[in-house]
């Protein structure tokens, strides 16, 4: 058949890419705008065999060989299999397993079926050389891509490359079309500014109780609250600074004494281990722990206007289930701030009452417990909120609720709810706590 075919080995393309711009080959180092890169991949292949494109098979890594939300997106896109290797780690370093061998099955299974007469190798690997050899012997054409090395050697397999019919390099203005570094090392180009909405949720105001609360203690919290949301916390002055390093910081109790609250017979306040007085029984700790303390009435702290707000799985049938199921696999992204709309569009449309929305417009930026655990077990799916060089990452549940917070303003703005959450700001002077 007069097309081609394009094997993308992500492992190599993407760890060359960051050698290349960012002086290692860590991918965490680098952002890739996949739909960008894979129309230049088509674009390039195209025009250097002059055969139509048949597919772009993209061969990776992924712990236990589940999709990572890049390779949602991946997978989701016109012509683009993803197929995965897994993911391990040994010595503190990361490695694929699998991957060549899917690959080299892949190779010599097109050139049996002649499926193509033309396929692009974009791989390093002289583990490939055997398949490429078989494409060869069954008539195919085959192209072999390099990255440009970052040190001026070669980041190929030699064989591979004296046995390959055509070679071509990608350099360094083809690789940043797609490919940007994180930090300004060296060549690095900079990071890209964070959205709007994730600044919104970082700078979102501490709740009434917690202003009454900061006032009680004499905690500066800012001025008065206006048009339903508090002024942002100004930044405190020099003298400001000096009492509160000769003061000291206020202990902050710890789980230990909270549980203490919770213990029979209990009648006077307990201290922590600094011997701060803890906060009384019906109490707990916020999100962050340098916020002490809040009061939170209703079950399981839950404040009682939004322990009737029912969650999204209380409001969707089997039929809708598997509906949802549907859209996840075939066209959401698996982006964070993506998945955040996703979550508040079916809950939203779904609801009995349209009160409900307006309760959980002045809860924001809190998302009451139940629906927030939801929200990010749904995002789980994805991939989202895994550990990511042995951190959880947080910029990923700060997105994910902003996300959720602008569709909830989309919603609340068309029906003229009235709240906080219906003008989501842009970026404050200070940022808040994170919710968990």
């Amino acid at each position: 058949m007069d097309r081609c075919v394009v094997l993308v080995d992500a492992g190599y393309l993407l760890g060359a890419a960051a050698s290349l711009l960012a002086g290692e080959p860590s991918r965490s180092r680098i952002t890739v705008d996949h739909t960008a890169l894979i129309q230049g991949l088509r674009e390039r292949a195209e025009a250097d065999t002059q055969q139509p494109l048949l597919r772009i098979y993209w061969f990776d890594g992924a712990p236990d060989r589940v999709p990572q939300p890049e390779h949602r997106r991946l997978r989701v896109m016109p012509r683009v299999t993803v197929r995965l290797g897994a993911l391990t780690r040994s010595d503190g370093r990361w490695a694929q397993k699998g991957v060549d061998a899917a690959m080299h099955a892949e190779l010599t299974e097109l050139a049996r079926n002649r499926a193509c007469s033309d396929v692009v190798l974009v791989t390093g690997d002289g583990d490939l050389l055997p398949g490429l050899m078989s494409a060869k012997e069954h008539g195919v054409a085959v192209h072999l891509w390099a990255v440009q090395a970052a040190d001026g050697d070669y980041n190929q397999s030699e064989d591979l490359v004296a046995e390959a019919d055509e070679r071509r390099v990608l350099d360094r203005v083809w690789i940043t079309r797609a490919v940007r570094a994180k930090d300004l090392t060296g060549l690095c180009s900079p990071a890209p500014a964070p959205r709007p909405e994730i600044a919104a949720i970082l700078s979102a105001p501490l709740p009434e109780a917690a202003l009454a609360e900061a006032a009680r203690n004499g905690t500066p919290t800012g001025t008065a609250p206006t048009a339903g949301r508090p002024a942002p916390v100004p930044a405190p002055t020099a003298e400001g600074a000096a009492e509160v390093a000769a003061e000291g910081a206020r202990p902050v109790p710890t789980p230990k004494d909270l549980a203490a609250l919770r213990a029979p017979g209990v009648t006077a306040a307990p201290q922590n281990a600094a011997g701060a007085a803890a906060a009384p029984a019906g109490s707990a700790l916020r999100w962050s722990s340098d916020k002490g303390w809040i009061d939170r009435a209703g079950p399981l702290g839950e404040p009682a206007e939004t322990a009737s707000l029912p969650t999204l799985a209380q409001l969707t049938s089997a039929e809708q289930r598997w509906a949802d199921r549907e859209e996840d696999i075939t066209t959401v992204g698996g982006d964070p701030f993506e998945v955040g709309q996703v979550f508040a569009r079916r809950w939203m449309e779904r609801l009995p009452e349209a009160g409900h929305l307006q309760k959980l417009a002045t809860m924001y930026p809190r998302i009451p417990h139940r629906i927030d655990g939801e929200l990010l077990r749904y995002a789980a799916r994805f991939g989202l909120l895994a550990h990511k060089d042995d951190q959880i990452d947080e910029h990923d549940r700060y997105a994910i609720r902003a996300g959720f917070w602008r569709e909830i303003d989309v919603r609340a703005a068309a029906e003229h709810v009235t709240g906080p959450a219906a003008a989501v700001p842009g970026p404050a002077a200070t940022p808040a706590a994170d919710q968990g």
